[in-house]
């Protein structure tokens, strides 16, 4: 699946995740997955904190038209906006999105398709609520650069377990879901978490890049 266009006005830079090499890798795992997703007819398809919207978007485009329905599910309001405008910028089937904390809003077993790219850095845990919030850091330079780090908390993966203790509840019977993973988050320890609560689930891509060890875990219900 080719990148989908998106456009960041210099503004977006400072609040929105811009599309880096873990969104290829996952890109690149959903397409080499992508007669599996099709075959299994997904109504429902979801992206927890779709940032740029590309991800969601590529699904939108490649998967039959007409046959599912699209919805990114992100804490960032920016990111929310941003999503919309890639679906325009794309002219691809509609992409819903919602601004809220992720799938507490969704009723049991309707989740088809989900994926997610989660804030996976880990990092000392903090007071504040680590859900999707991309930490800024203007470096006093020439160049002005800018760092986006993601809060991940304890082993990078305090967003990751919410979502893997609601797996249960939102995933239908025949769902997928596309987890991606920094091999500081343990992802063999995920993969044997699952096992133990009913589901089964295998790394199907890994890549190293700039000094990190990225996976994209794909987990569904034992059968």
């Amino acid at each position: 699946m080719e990148t989908p266009v998106f456009k960041f006005e210099s503004r977006d830079y400072d609040t929105v995740y811009e599309p880096s090499e873990d969104t290829f890798l996952l890109l690149d795992a959903l397409e080499e997955e992508l007669e599996e997703i099709t075959a299994r007819e997904p109504l429902l398809c979801v992206e927890i904190g779709p940032g740029s919207g590309v991800v969601i978007v590529a699904l939108s485009k490649h998967l039959p038209a007409g046959t599912g329905h699209f919805i990114g599910f992100d804490i960032n309001a920016n990111a929310c906006r941003m999503t919309q405008k890639t679906c325009l910028l794309n002219g691809c089937s509609p992409v819903d999105v919602v601004n809220m904390d992720l799938l507490a809003g969704l009723r049991p077993g309707c989740v088809d398709l989900l994926v997610f790219n989660p804030p996976y850095v880990p990092t000392q845990p903090t007071a504040d609520s680590l859900e999707e919030h991309i930490a800024e850091f203007h470096i006093a330079s020439d160049n002005k650069l800018l760092v986006h780090a993601w809060a991940g908390g304890a082993d990078g993966r305090a967003v990751t377990d919410r979502v893997l203790a609601d797996l249960d509840r939102i995933l239908s019977p025949g769902g997928l879901f596309y987890l991606l993973l920094l091999k500081e988050n343990k992802p063999q320890e995920v993969l044997e978490r699952v096992s133990s609560e009913n589901f089964r689930g295998k790394i199907i891509k890994e890549r190293r890049i700039r000094g990190e060890h990225l996976y994209v875990l794909r987990i569904e219900r034992g059968k």
